[in-house]
């Protein structure tokens, strides 16, 4: 399976970003990618998604949830996948490690969409990591 890793630091506690990130039903609020995220009970949700021009629908749960240092996931239905937010304090604040796996039936189709995959994917940590990182100076008072 093709692995997509990014890894960003902010300034914000571990425990103030991982009560960020965990409310996965949020995440529609932290990129324009994500339409919507509908919690569908037993830690599993349905996403609707828009990339690359396309519309995708999936369910994923959530596999691990470790307050302040882990929150993994995997498909159930749509391409299969599974990744996971890893926090560590740093220094004056969070680092966040966003690691994705994913497998298409097809080699050549996966090879083809690795190319583009790693910068969509890349693009969208950043955007989501941006936004949370701005929400979070919001609730903190801060410029």
């Amino acid at each position: 399976m093709p692995v997509i890793e990014h890894e960003v630091e902010i300034d914000a506690a571990p425990e103030a970003v991982f009560a960020l990130i965990s409310r996965v039903e949020d995440f529609a609020l932290y990129t324009d990618s994500v339409e919507e995220v509908i919690p569908l009970g037993e830690d599993r949700y349905r996403w609707q998604v828009r990339a690359l021009g396309m519309s995708m629908s999936f369910e994923v749960e959530v596999t691990e949830c470790v307050p302040h240092e882990r929150l993994a996931w995997r498909s159930v239905t749509g391409v299969r996948n599974q990744g996971s937010y890893r926090l560590s304090a740093v220094e004056g604040g969070t680092r966040i490690t966003l690691s994705l796996e994913y497998s298409l039936k097809s080699r050549l189709m996966e090879k083809a969409v690795n190319k583009a995959a790693t910068p969509l994917v890349r693009k969208l940590s950043e955007e989501i990591v941006g936004r949370v990182e701005a929400r979070l100076r919001g609730e903190q008072g801060l410029p």
